[in-house]
């Protein structure tokens, strides 16, 4: 990755968290995820490398803090007391040995640990939580704190102990007050072509493969459908490892088939790192052979103690990783291309491919990115062409086949103009994406109302795209104020609504109209204004007025804005049409929050310039970073004479001394908590 500048970092980690965060709310949340893995694992790399160049740059809602996906309102919430975290990443046998590296530096040592190896099932996580013996809840993991309450449909799982007792033999074995456990729930390959099957002859819409099918059969309201579905469970591990008498792993696993539970006869414990990759290829072997999909294998530490002392960062546990599987490929003839319009008039090329089954999963389109990437690739339409499923879930093409070429292949023509509205389309110099930039495009007023709503803008609960599309369809919207002009008598009536569901939409409008001044500038969706931008903005301009009656200069005057951001918002707050629709809105009822500049009440930290360094033991260092800047504190990454307060906690490093040196004011983290009124 090529270094970057202040506004060149921001620009990408904007375009990047804002593509994670769809992608994460299409995979965990509507199970039907639009990228590959292998490319949804690239994005959060980059994101977390850019976040440790550029720490300043991190934001509170960050995908980098986040543990995943949210709950789907259908269900009752279950919180987690002990956070089902995600699991970074190994791709080849030298991240592994890293992975390894980074463990024994950590625990200062250079002893062997002993690793489990167990195959990564490709199914739905589970929490199960027994008291007494007798299972009382069972969740997913949804966004790791917070799932979903699914005891009716678990209980429906035959392999899912509704009550624990001592198997045979073991009738010496203590049942424990209370056990949380966690696992896997999957369909094996079997279940799910019976499945499908039966739903083809029923007329209905065919699981795309065994993953979505399980998540699909345990998020039915009604148990008695899940009971249908042949699921199946295996135990990886447990909530808490008090209840248990075990001192590792290997332990803890005995102990859990002693009570009862599913355990996966494929997992291994390895002495050494050459034994972890010898199961690694054993398992890539087989993998087609097993009843059940698995994409790649889990591997952790198996002693409790170094687990506890290695810890966990804010997403993932520092004791294991996943090591997925190679993306699988096929080939299939490119059959034509169609352009997507998005919300700020990108032209997105799409592949129609003639479709073909990979791994189990019929593929029919790809995205193309854009036209630098058509040409660079050399493609044509009529190309036969390699596919690959990246972590074996959505499609790419890699490259064409050319020995294959017929000569009848014919280049693929990008438009001249919109594919929705006609006008012409624009490709600045510099940039690789085409644009429409007629602002009244009927695709670009669907995605920007899509955006307005959605989480990224004023997150109105329960609107989604297809309510979007539904009431434009209608007619009942054709502009964004009119979302404010919705009336209960109107979405009663419609297909799917009712009067509980026009009032609960409208309750969330209603509920939607007090958004802060740095929500309601990144819900309009300006060009190059993302969630870091409207706060930056936020914190030199006091109120909306002031905003709109800044000139570019005044744009870049804000530390951090930058030459296509500041130009971007002065084209957008001088069109006539934009500044009716916010004055429009205004009158709708619309009342931003806005912070008082200057004022010391609101702001106690204006002027002073926070560092950390060292690890705080009672939040997070993004937490603490939060609590200045929500005072009107500065926080930066380098030490200067600038720097007021150096926040040390433990185990600081060399900016204490360094600090020292320049006279820094030095603070513990209880002084610290002291400043921003927290102690």
């Amino acid at each position: 990755m090529k270094a970057m500048n202040v506004q060149e970092a921001e620009k990408r980690l904007k375009d990047l968290r804002a593509q994670i965060t769809r992608h994460a709310h299409q995979y965990y949340v509507l199970d039907d995820p639009l990228i590959s893995d292998g490319e949804y694992d690239q994005l959060f790399r980059e994101l977390l490398d850019l976040e440790e160049q550029f720490p300043d740059l991190v934001t509170p809602d960050s995908p980098s803090l986040r543990v995943g996906g949210e709950p789907l309102a259908a269900f009752a919430e279950a919180e987690h007391a002990v956070p089902m975290l995600s699991l970074d990443n190994v791709f080849n046998a030298q991240e592994l040995k890293d992975f390894e590296e980074k463990i024994q530096r950590y625990l200062q040592a250079t002893t062997q640990p002993t690793y489990l190896a167990e195959p990564k099932l490709d199914g739905l996580a589970v929490e199960l939580i027994y008291e007494n013996g007798l299972l009382v809840q069972g969740s997913t993991r949804g966004n790791g704190l917070v799932g979903e309450n699914i005891t009716a449909q678990l209980q429906t799982v035959q392999s899912i102990p509704l009550r624990l007792v001592a198997q045979e033999g073991q009738e010496d074995i203590a049942i424990p007050e209370k056990l949380v456990v966690r696992g896997e729930v999957f369909l094996p390959r079997k279940g799910f072509l019976q499945l499908n099957e039966q739903r083809a002859k029923q007329g209905e819409a065919l699981f795309a493969n065994p993953r979505n099918a399980a998540a699909g059969s345990l998020r039915q309201l009604d148990p008695k459908v899940t009971a249908s579905r042949p699921l199946r469970f295996y135990v990886y591990g447990v909530g808490d490892t008090a209840p248990a008498p075990c001192a590792d792993l290997e332990q803890l696993f005995s102990w859990l088939g002693q009570l009862g539970f599913p355990v996966n006869s494929l997992i291994k414990f390895c002495s050494t790192l050459a034994e972890v990759e010898e199961q690694y290829q054993h398992l890539q072997a087989i993998r087609h052979e097993l009843e059940y999909e698995i994409d790649g294998m889990v591997i952790k530490v198996a002693d409790f103690a170094l687990q506890q002392r290695l810890g966990n960062t804010t997403r993932a546990p520092r004791w294991a990783t996943a090591w997925k599987f190679p993306a699988t490929q096929a080939t299939t003839v490119m059959t034509g291309v169609d352009f997507q319009v998005g919300r700020t008039g990108a032209i997105t090329p799409v592949a129609i491919l003639e479709p073909v089954a990979v791994e189990g999963v019929i593929v029919r389109r790809a995205t193309l990115h854009n036209q630098d990437e058509i040409e660079r690739k050399g493609l044509k339409i009529g190309d036969t062409v390699l596919i690959q499923r990246a972590g074996d879930v959505i499609p790419e093409i890699v490259k064409p086949i050319i020995e294959q070429r017929s000569g009848a292949e014919q280049p693929i023509p990008f438009p001249s103009q919109c594919p929705v509205c006609t006008s012409p389309l624009q490709r600045p110099e510099g940039e690789a994406v085409t644009r429409c930039i007629n602002l009244h495009c009927p695709a670009q007023q669907l995605q920007r109302m899509i955006y307005f709503v959605g989480k990224a803008g004023l997150d109105i609960d329960g609107f989604g795209k297809k309510n979007v599309e539904q009431l434009l369809e209608v007619g009942l919207i054709r502009e964004i104020p009119d979302i404010f002009r919705l009336r209960k008598e109107q979405l009663a009536v419609l297909d799917g609504w009712g009067e509980k569901s026009a009032e609960k939409l409208l309750l969330a409008i209603d509920e939607a109209k007090h958004p802060t001044l740095a929500r309601f500038i990144g819900a309009l969706g300006i060009r190059y204004v993302g969630e870091m931008t409207s706060e930056l903005l936020t914190r030199h301009f006091s109120s909306l007025d002031a905003l709109l009656a800044a000139e570019k200069e005044d744009l870049l005057a804000v530390e951090g804005i930058g030459e296509q951001a500041a130009m971007s918002l002065t084209e957008y707050f001088s069109n006539s049409e934009n500044r009716k629709m916010i004055e429009t809105l205004l009158g709708l009822g619309l009342t931003i929050e806005t912070t008082v500049q200057g004022n010391s009440e609101n702001n106690p930290l204006e002027g002073a310039i926070f560092l950390f360094t060292g690890t705080l033991s009672q939040m997070s260092r993004n937490e603490a970073k939060q609590l200045v800047k929500d005072r009107g504190g500065r926080v930066v990454s380098g030490l200067s004479k600038q720097v007021t307060h150096l926040v040390a906690g433990e185990k600081a490093g060399s900016k204490l001394k360094k600090a020292q040196e320049l006279g820094v004011t030095v603070v513990g983290e209880e002084e610290f908590l002291g400043i921003v009124g927290r102690g």
